[in-house]
């Protein structure tokens, strides 16, 4: 519709950071306990290799319908519409995944139904949610765009830190219907706020028959064609990084959980708390938390006088620091092959150097997606981002179920060294790709 100001914020923001903070509340609250439910819950009892198989599975669809959702959004209904469809399917997949247990003979039944539902909502969505940040700004206002999509990420984080602390209580003290129960509330709560605010937001209209033309169009092939390029390096980061939801979490159930038992100054309660297993999975939003405003306030700052405003040397500065993170899980696992406990906090710092890299991947990589974009493609590119999450997720997933499957394949700490190598070369071809992409910014008339 309109903006606020022609130079203002738009006023829309509101709408569209609490939209994000519900949904993405929702959709990590649940991803939270997946691996937790489906090898503990007597029901389903899958052994860690097959269970976060399926989780990958079922994250790589996530990403990969984003790229439906932008082709009926960029050439026939428009973001808003697909957002609020796709938002009601989303719901009901999080009515089936709350369904208690015992309701059928099989449960895996209504658990597949939920992750495939949801899917389909969460990802038909998501390109469109990005993208629709940007169709608020124009050229009187484009220079807020990147604060609004600070926040935009911070309501990312702030629901999933506060879902991921939440629903491992939820299933520990409550089960499963609850732990997945009020992430649907929640999902509900996403919908209505979307709806609320169908007045405010500024509607760009689908392109219809200028997309095909533009899908023809040798220059908009060229940008196409070269934006994908890059999005292929990052197709390990997010192999890497998926992996906290699963594989870490089987690691951190047989650490340690008392953080601070080794501080001799605390009184013994506090040395005798254990975090559950699977809360340490909070760590990450909560640093994104921390970390953006840092990012922005001062980092970026003095990055930019140092080294431009480049988006492709922040995300190669990223990808090193991924290949770093993944000598964490590597060292947890041979030191358990050695009978060595260690400490749960270990991983504190793990998710610290990944949270950077994150930042400086994914953050950097919605707004490099967006700015790169032909105008009719701006939903369509950043749903072609999103598969790269899709890619990195089936490539984990392949590889645990080949490994399941073959007990001698990458074994124990074999798993890890082969990402370990698997990034540190990727982030060494991406630095020859950065010497010649030229960024050029395009945003909407």
């Amino acid at each position: 519709m309109s903006n606020s100001r022609n130079s203002g914020l738009p006023a829309s923001a509101p709408y569209i950071i609490g939209n994000e903070f519900a949904e993405r509340f929702s959709y990590y609250g649940m991803n939270a306990v997946l691996m937790v439910y489906m090898t503990s819950a007597s029901y389903l009892a899958m052994p860690k290799e097959e269970a976060a198989g399926w989780i990958h599975l079922f994250k790589g669809a996530v990403y990969f319908f984003p790229l439906l959702g932008a082709l009926l959004a960029d050439v026939f209904f428009g973001k808003f519409r697909i957002m609020l469809s796709f938002s009601l399917v989303y719901c009901l997949g999080h009515l089936a995944l709350a369904l208690p247990g015992g309701w059928f003979n099989d449960m895996r039944m209504p658990l597949f139904w939920g992750l495939a539902l949801i899917a389909f909502g969460a990802g038909g969505i998501k390109s469109c949610t990005s993208a629709i940040v940007g169709d608020q700004f124009t050229a009187e206002n484009q220079h807020l765009m990147s604060r609004v999509y600070n926040w935009f990420y911070l309501a990312i984080n702030g629901g999933s830190f506060i879902s991921m602390l939440l629903t491992p209580w939820l299933m520990k003290h409550w089960g499963p219907e609850w732990a997945f129960g009020v992430p649907g509330v929640l999902m509900g709560c996403a919908t209505l706020i979307l709806w609320v605010g169908r007045k405010k937001y500024r509607i760009v209209p689908p392109s219809g028959i200028q997309f095909l033309h533009d899908l023809q169009n040798k220059e908009s092939l060229w940008i196409l064609g070269k934006v994908s390029l890059i999005f292929l390096f990052l197709i390990i980061f997010w192999a890497v990084y998926e992996q906290t939801t699963t594989l870490w979490v089987a690691q951190a159930q047989n650490m340690n959980p008392k953080i601070l038992e080794s501080w001799v100054f605390l009184p013994e309660s506090w040395k005798n708390w254990a975090l559950i297993p699977s809360q340490i999975q909070a760590l990450n939003p909560l640093l994104i938390l921390i970390l953006i405003p840092i990012f922005t306030r001062w980092v970026y700052p003095w990055w930019e006088r140092i080294f431009g405003t480049s988006t492709l040397k922040k995300i190669a500065v990223g990808l090193f620091l991924a290949t770093v993170a993944q000598c964490f899980p590597l060292w947890f696992e041979i030191s358990a092959r050695n009978g060595i406990v260690l400490n749960l906090g270990w991983q504190i710092l793990a998710y610290l150097i990944l949270t950077t890299a994150e930042v400086l991947v994914s953050v950097t990589s919605l707004e490099f997606a967006y700015t790169q974009a032909p105008r009719s493609m701006k939903a369509l590119v950043l749903g072609v981002y999103l598969l790269t999450t899709t890619a990195g997720n089936f490539l984990v997933a392949g590889i645990n179920f080949l490994a399941g499957t073959f007990p001698s394949l990458l074994a124990g700490d074999a798993y890890y060294r082969f990402f370990l190598v698997l990034a540190l070369i990727n982030a060494l071809l991406f630095l020859v790709a950065v010497r010649f992409y030229r960024e050029n910014v395009i945003l909407q008339e």
